[in-house]
This record gives structure tokens, sequence and C-alpha cells, in this order.
């Protein structure tokens, strides 16, 4: 296959119908995508009565090892499983990924299990699973099919959780976290989902929108930058909005079994030019409709100011509006009294493993990237179109390669600390960098936290 392929599918939700698709049984690197197969075993878990969204999670050595991005708490810190599902979808949290892995199988090799294993139930044939967040592995590959599969299987399966893949943002203590999703807030109807990086992926999404009662998903793998990848799934939904019907099914795709992934680390993160022009020149060609009040701000100013139509890319480089945060945070739930969710001998009970204290005096030092020099806030400001192609996530969300981000606005604040109802902050326009990795010492919670509360659905899902 071409390393300049970038694979991409359009898919009715509701019909399992193929709209659009280029090379969707390509194999590729999913990068972060790998976080919606983590949530699909994690959320299955919690049906099947293994553990509940109030069971603490502990943080193991092995979780505060990994590389960004990452929220950098201690080995022997708590987190309930809603916390840290939020924090992985928002943040693209790598240590998050393997505590939930640890909490739910035990460790990560029984976890991978359990991805492969769910995968296979759900006719994911050509995805192979090692770890839970994605950080990159030659034997890790999936397709556009495979997670276009695995995006409606979490919306059928699971819709009572789809809010989890529509937070704009959360906030940690002082610290607010945008999402990466540059179609939240930007695209008329655009309801979530996940995005993912790595030099050897290139920027893939997996991306839901909702419209006129119609649902559906886009996937986009190995765009040569974040701004790239937001204009085709901006190109590709409104393609799939104006098509009535597919030619086939997900299902009768050829999907032979999982192969080598293409390597476009020297497209990506290395040759960017050529490669974004070339991509950009096809995706431009497919105007979009400014039509009636689409309930998105920015994009209806834009219409009402008389424009009737607008290129991707300026849906991609519209200024994101400012969301409430949802707020997370460690510690247990308020009256949990039931176990601790920790890594364990395979086919141990959810209870069962090292205790807190056995952490206490652990010396694991987090990556050198996750020690933030001081607590930082994101500085509230009047969006301006992005410029920078990085700007949607500028911090790493899995690679140290990452193009480099700009600096970091810090602004002074009095913001409160959790509390049981949801402190009204504003979160930045895209064009702001988030702050480096939050550090947390070892935590045994003293009094219990309150639940995070997952945004309530919205019909079309253009608004949070």
């Amino acid at each position: 296959m071409p390393t300049h392929a970038t694979p991409s599918l359009i898919v009715d939700v509701a019909s399992g119908q193929v709209l659009a698709e280029d090379e969707a049984t390509a194999s590729w690197f999913p990068a972060s995508t790998t976080k919606l197969m983590t949530v699909y075993v994690a959320l299955d878990a919690v049906r099947a009565g293994r553990l509940t969204m109030d069971t603490p999670l502990m943080v193991s050595p092995r979780a505060a090892r990994m590389a960004p991005s990452k929220m950098g708490f201690r080995p022997g810190t708590e987190v309930t499983l809603q916390n840290a599902l939020i924090m992985l979808m928002v943040k693209s949290a790598n240590d998050i990924a393997v505590t939930i892995a640890e909490g739910v199988s035990g460790s990560v090799e029984a976890f991978a299990d359990d991805m492969n294993r769910a995968s296979a139930s759900l006719g994911m044939t050509q995805s192979r699973w090692v770890n839970p967040n994605g950080l990159p592995d030659a034997r890790q590959v999936t397709s556009a099919r495979d997670l276009a599969i695995l995006g409606r299987a979490l919306y059928t399966h699971f819709p009572e959780y789809a809010t989890l893949f529509n937070i704009g943002a959360m906030q940690f203590g002082r610290h607010i976290e945008p999402n990466h999703n540059g179609l939240i807030g930007r695209y008329p109807g655009a309801d979530g989902m996940k995005t993912g990086f790595t030099c050897p992926a290139g920027f893939n999404v997996v991306a839901s929108a909702t419209r006129g009662g119609r649902h559906l998903i886009v996937v986009v793998l190995g765009a040569p930058t974040a701004i790239a990848r937001t204009a085709k799934a901006v190109a590709l939904f409104d393609r799939g909005f104006q098509t009535s019907s597919g030619q086939t099914s997900l299902a009768s795709l050829s999907a032979p079994g999982p192969a080598d992934a293409p390597d476009m680390r020297n497209r990506v993160c290395r040759n960017r030019g050529a490669a974004t022009a070339e991509f950009m020149a096809e995706v431009e060609n497919t105007p979009v409709a400014m039509g009636a009040s689409t309930g998105v701000p920015l994009f209806d100013a834009v219409a009402g100011a008389g424009q009737a139509t607008m290129t991707p890319t300026d849906v991609a480089r519209l200024p994101r509006p400012h969301f409430q945060p949802t707020q997370v945070h460690i510690g247990r739930a308020e009256g949990y009294t039931g176990p601790v969710a920790r890594t364990r001998a395979p086919g141990s009970p959810i209870g069962e493993g090292t205790d807190l204290e056995a952490y206490a005096n652990d010396n694991v030092a987090p990556e050198p990237e996750a020690k933030p020099s001081k607590r930082r806030l994101i500085k509230k400001r009047t969006a301006q179109p992005a410029t920078q192609d990085a700007a949607t996530e500028s911090s790493p969300d899995e690679s140290r390669e990452t193009p480099a981000a700009t600096p970091v606005k810090r602004a002074k604040s009095a913001a409160t600390k959790s509390s049981k109802s949801t402190t009204a902050m504003k979160a930045t326009s895209p064009n702001d960098t988030t702050s480096e990795n939050q550090l947390s010492k070892p935590t045994s919670p003293k009094a219990a936290k309150p639940k995070p509360k997952l945004p309530t659905a919205t019909p079309e899902g253009g608004k949070q």
C-alpha cells in the first residue's frame, strides 16, 4: 500500500451502511483511538457486574512510568472508574489507560487479551491489541473499517454513556484541559469520539455527528496535521449527510486479518509541507454549505454575514467556543465502601492485589515531560482563528515526536477545589496550549468526593 494513502470511511450508525470509503481495510496504527477499545472493555465489565463506575482504581508504578500525555499521578493514587474514563477521553492520559486496564483485568497483558476477545466478538478482524493506550508498538494495528465498527458498537451497546465522548473540557483542581477533538463546537452536529496521533500513525480521528435524526461516524487515518484531519472529517460528514444510502455494509467489506501497517514518520513528522499541500488540495474541493441555523454560534455568525459556503479548512480553523468543564478528582466516591481495583494475579477478583501502603515509599519518578514546574491555568481570552496546524493537539497525544507546541499561557485565578457543584469556568480556545501534566502525591482519601457529572445529551449534538 502506498505510504501517502489516508484511509477513510463514512458509516450510518443506525443501518451500518457504508456511505463512502477509501482504503478502509488498509492496516494502520491506531494511536490513541485505541482508547475507544479500552472504554468498550471497561464498560463491558461494568455491564457484567465486575465493577461499577464508582469503583476506585489504584495507580501502579507501571502506570506512573507511562510516557505523556498523562495525568502524572504517583503510585498509590486512587481514582474512580468514572473519573478515569473522563480523563482518558479528554486528556488522552496514557497512565490512566494503564490504570483502567490493571483495575479491570489485573494487568495490561490480561486486559489486552480482553481487548482482543471483545474486538473479535464485534467482527473487528483486522485489529490486534497489545496495550490500552496506543503508544507505539508495531504489533498493534487496526483499520478504518474496524474503528468504525467499534465506534458504532459503543453508541449502540452503551447509549447511556454517549456523552462521555462529547466532553468539551475537563477541570482537575485549578487546571482546565480542552478536548483534542477539533470538530466539537466547530462542526454543526459534532458529538464526539476520539482523536489519536503518533508519528508512525499520523493524525487519526473517529468522529461522530448527528443531524436531522441521522447519526454518522467518520474515520480518518494518517492525516499530516491536526487541521488537515479535522478538515477531512468535515468534508466527509458533509458528503455523508448528502448521501441517502450506501452500497455495502461494514460487515460485508472484504477484511483480511491483521497486517503490517505503513510508517508515516517521514511524511507526518519530517516532511509535512508537501504531504499537507497534497492532502488539502483534495479536501478543499468539498465546499460546506451554510444553510439555516445550526446551533454552533460561530458557524451561524459566518452564515449570518451572508457567506454562502465555507471550505472544510475554514470550518477547521473556526475558533472553538468556551466550554464549561466537567470536574474530575482523585479519591473515592461519596459513600463508597466496596473493593479497590488494582494490579493483581491473573484470575484474581477485584479487591485483591497490592495495597496502598506498598506504594507509599515508592520512588518511581514520572517521565520528565510530566513534571510541572508550577500549577498553571489556561488563560481565558477571546478566541481567534487557529493558525497552527497542531493547535488542537498541542500537548503530545501519545508520542514525544509531536511537533513542538507554542509556549504555555498563564493567568491568575481564584478557582475553587472540587465541590458538590460544578464550577462554571470557561475553557480556552484551541489556540491556547495546555499546561504540563499535573502531579499528585499518593492519596488515601480522607473525605468522600462528589461524582463528576457527565454532560446531558442534547438534540443534534451541536452544543454542550
